[in-house]
C-alpha cells in the first residue's frame, strides 16, 4: 500500500522553476530520504505534501487524501517538523507539547501524558518547565519533533531534521525514526546527509534543480558514481606528481591533487586491487607515502557523479 505519493508535480516561484516534474512515491511504514543540495526543491516539495503549498500542475495524495481536494484531512494524518524549529518561546516545553495536543483534539488528560512522554523520549524532561526561550539551539530542535508526533501520525514528514544537533542528539533522532517505522510510520525524510540517508532510508529519491535525477537504495546510488575512492598522501611533496601518475595508471579516471595537503585521489573501480597495485608501483621508485585511505562514495562524490557540482555549491530558491 502506498501511503505518499506525488505525480508530476510542478512550481515555479517567477523566473525560478522549483519543481519541474517531481514523481515520488513511498510505501507504507517505509522511509523515503529526498536528498540534494541547498536549493534543489527538497523543502518545495515537502510544502505541496504537506498543504502549504499548492503545486502549478500535478497531484499528490498523503495516506489517501488528495493534497488539493481534502487539505484537511492531510493535515489531520501527518506530522512536520520543518527545518527550522517551531516552537513558542514563551511557553516551557511541556506547554508546547500540550498545546499541540489539545489542537489535535486530545483530552487535557491526554495531552499531558503524551506531552510528558515525548519530553522523556527526547532527553528534555529537565527542562520541562522552563520557558523554551532559555533552551539551546539543539533542544529547540528536540522540541519541534517532538511536537511533531504528538498525534501519532501515520505519516511524518521531517524536513533536514538533524540540522544543528550535536552527535548524540542525531543518533537519538535516528533512533526515534527508527521506533515509528517499526510501528508502522510512514517517513519522508529530506536531507543533505547520505550518512543518515544510510541509516535511515528504504529508499532514496535524488532531487536536483526540481527534478528527481536518480532514485534507489544508498547502495545502489553510490555504485552510479563508480566503485571507491583511493586517497594517498605523499611523505615528501616533491613526490606527489608521481603519486598522481600512479593513481591515474591504476584508478578509472583523471586523479584529482591537493597539493596543500600532499594528497591525491581518484576513483577505482576494484578497490584492494588498486591499492596494493599504487603502493606496489610506489615502493618501486621509492616513494613513500605518508597515509592511505580507500572510501566509499560519499554524498559529494553521488551529486560530483550526478549533476556535476558538489553539495556546497547552492543555488538560490524563494
Amino acid at each position: 500500500m502506498t501511503a505518499v505519493r506525488a505525480e508530476a508535480l510542478a512550481k515555479t516561484f517567477g523566473a525560478n522553476r522549483a519543481l519541474d516534474g517531481v514523481d515520488l512515491e513511498i510505501p507504507t511504514g517505509q522511509v523515503l530520504g529526498l536528498l540534494g543540495p541547498n536549493g534543489a526543491g527538497k523543502t518545495t516539495v515537502v510544502r505541496i505534501l504537506t498543504t502549504l503549498l499548492k503545486p502549478d500542475s500535478g497531484r499528490a495524495f498523503v495516506a489517501g487524501h488528495d493534497v488539493l481536494a481534502d487539505p484537511q484531512a492531510v493535515r489531520r494524518s501527518i506530522g512536520l517538523s520543518g527545518q527550522y524549529a517551531a516552537v513558542d518561546e514563551n511557553l516551557t516545553g511541556y506547554e508546547n507539547l500540550y498545546m499541540v495536543g489539545r489542537l489535535y483534539g486530545m483530552t487535557r488528560a491526554d495531552a499531558s501524558a503524551r506531552a510528558r512522554r515525548l519530553l522523556d523520549r527526547f532527553r528534555l524532561q529537565d527542562a520541562a518547565d522552563r520557558p523554551s526561550k532559555g533552551y539551546s539551539g539543539g533542544m529547540r530542535r528536540r522540541l519541534d519533533l517532538a511536537g511533531a508526533l504528538v498525534a501519532a501520525p501515520a505519516v511524518v514528514v521531517l524536513d533536514e531534521p538533524t540540522t544543528g544537533l550535536d552527535p548524540r542528539g542525531r543518533m537519538d533522532t535516528w533512533q526515534v525514526i527508527g521506533e515509528l517505522v517499526a510501528d508502522g510510520t510512514t517517513v519522508l525524510l529530506t536531507t543533505q546527509y547520505l550518512e543518515e540517508a544510510d541509516q535511515l532510508a528504504d529508499g532514496i529519491a535524488v532531487i536536483d534543480r526540481g527534478r528527481v535525477i536518480a532514485s534507489g537504495t544508498a547502495d545502489e546510488l553510490k555504485s552510479q558514481v563508480g566503485g571507491e575512492r583511493l586517497e594517498l598522501v605523499a611523505q615528501d611533496a616533491a613526490d606527489l606528481p608521481v603519486v598522481a601518475r600512479v593513481l591515474g595508471e591504476v584508478g578509472a579516471g583523471e586523479p584529482e591533487v591537493e597539493e596543500n595537503l600532499r594528497k591525491a585521489f581518484v576513483a577505482v573501480d576494484s578497490g584492494p586491487k588498486s591499492l596494493i597495485e599504487a603502493l606496489r608501483r610506489l615502493d618501486a621508485e621509492d616513494v613513500a607515502v605518508h597515509d592511505v585511505a580507500l572510501h566509499r562514495p560519499t554524498l559529494d562524490d553521488v551529486f560530483l557523479g550526478l549533476t556535476g557540482r558538489r553539495t556546497e555549491e547552492q543555488e538560490g530558491q524563494p
